[in-house]
C-alpha cells in the first residue's frame, strides 16, 4: 500500500505554503505529495482564493524536495496543449531526477474556465480531445529522438506534424499516467488504453469502478493487473475527538465530508485498511487545512506505521 498526501487548499496557496506542506510530507515519510490542477476553489466569488499554476509549482518542488514523489490530481487536458504538456511534465522528471507523475482528465469546472479565459467544450469534444491528447503525450515520450520519421499525429481536434525531437524524459518507460473518474464507459475504456494507475474518485461503489476497468483492460487485451490501482480518501484525523472535528469542519463542501474519515488515527487506519480490501493499492489523503502541519505530523506517526509497507524512511532520520 503506497500513502501519498493529496493538497487541495481550500483559499488557494502561496508557493511558500505548498513547498512548506511538501517537505513535511516527505519529512513524516510519505510515498509522494499531489495536488490539485485549478486555478478557483469550490467557490467561485472565494475572494480569498490564491491561484497558482500546478506545473510550475511542481517544478519548483522537483528542486526543493529530495525523495517524495510529485504530480498532480488531477491537471485539466483543457488546459494546455499535450504536445506542450508532454514537455512540460518531461521537465519537471527531468528536473527532480525522475520522481514525477501526471495525473490527467478531462476538466469538469466550466466557471473556472470562464474566469481565465479557457476553452471549455461539450463533455463529448472533451472526452475525444481527451483521448487524443494521451495519444500524443504518449507518443512523444515514446519516440526516440533522432527517429528518421518523427511523430506524427492527425486528429479531429489536435495534429502534430513530424517532430523530430520529442521532450526527454527519464523515467522508463515514461513518468506514470493516472487516469480516474466515475464514468462507466469512456473514462475505464481510455484508462485501459493508457493509464499506468486508475483512481476511483470519490463516491459509490469502487469495488465496482475497479471491476469495469478491469473488464475495459480485458476487452482490449491488456492484463487487468498491471495497472495500479488507488482511491482518494479526504481525511480530517485527530488526537482528540474536538482536534478531529475542528479539522473536518474545514473540509466545507458537505459531499466531501459524508466521504471522510473524520477522527482518530485508529479511524483513519481502518478506512485505508477497507480501501485496501476492495482493491485500492494506492490511497491519496485528500488535505484541506495546508497550514495544518500537525495533521501531518500525526498521520505520519500514527497511521502510516499501522498500514503495510506504507512508511518510508524519513527525510533527516537514521535509516
Amino acid at each position: 500500500m503506497r500513502l501519498r498526501v493529496l493538497m487541495e487548499p481550500r483559499h488557494g496557496s502561496s508557493y511558500d505554503d505548498i513547498v512548506t506542506l511538501a517537505l513535511a510530507t516527505e519529512r513524516a515519510g510519505f510515498d509522494a505529495f499531489f495536488r490539485s490542477d485549478h486555478l478557483l476553489g469550490v467557490d467561485p466569488g472565494d475572494p480569498d482564493y490564491r491561484p497558482t499554476d500546478c506545473w510550475t509549482t511542481l517544478a519548483g518542488l522537483a528542486r526543493d524536495t529530495e525523495r517524495v514523489r510529485l504530480g498532480s490530481l488531477v491537471t485539466a487536458a483543457t488546459f494546455r496543449e499535450p504536445g506542450l504538456l508532454a514537455t512540460i511534465v518531461a521537465t519537471v522528471d527531468q528536473m527532480s531526477g525522475g520522481r514525477v507523475e501526471l495525473g490527467i482528465g478531462t476538466g469538469w469546472y466550466a466557471r473556472e474556465h470562464a474566469a481565465f479565459g479557457l476553452g471549455f467544450p461539450p463533455t463529448r469534444d472533451r472526452f475525444d480531445r481527451f483521448s487524443e491528447q494521451l495519444a500524443i503525450i504518449s507518443g512523444l515520450w515514446s519516440t526516440q529522438a533522432g527517429n528518421g520519421a518523427g511523430y506524427s499525429f492527425s486528429g479531429t481536434h489536435h495534429r502534430i506534424d513530424a517532430n523530430h525531437t520529442p521532450p526527454r524524459v527519464v523515467q522508463t518507460p515514461h513518468p506514470p499516467i493516472i487516469i480516474g473518474g466515475t464514468g462507466p464507459k469512456r473514462t475505464p475504456a481510455i484508462a485501459a488504453r493508457y493509464a499506468d494507475e486508475f483512481n476511483a474518485a470519490l463516491g459509490g461503489d469502487i469495488r465496482e469502478r475497479y471491476a469495469v476497468f478491469a473488464r475495459a483492460c480485458e476487452a482490449i487485451g491488456r492484463d487487468p493487473d498491471e495497472p495500479r490501482r488507488s482511491a482518494v480518501l479526504p481525511v480530517a484525523c485527530g488526537a482528540t475527538a474536538a482536534e478531529a472535528e475542528r479539522r473536518g469542519a474545514v473540509i466545507g463542501s458537505e459531499f466531501i465530508r459524508t466521504e471522510a474519515a473524520i477522527g482518530s488515527p485508529e479511524l483513519v487506519t481502518e478506512r485505508i485498511r477497507d480501501l485496501g480490501e476492495a482493491g485500492a493499492d494506492t490511497v491519496y489523503l485528500h488535505i484541506y487545512d495546508i497550514q495544518d502541519l500537525d495533521h501531518i505530523a500525526l498521520l505520519g506517526a500514527e497511521v502510516l506505521p499501522h498500514v503495510p509497507g506504507a512508511a518510508l524512511e524519513r527525510i533527516g532520520e537514521s535509516p
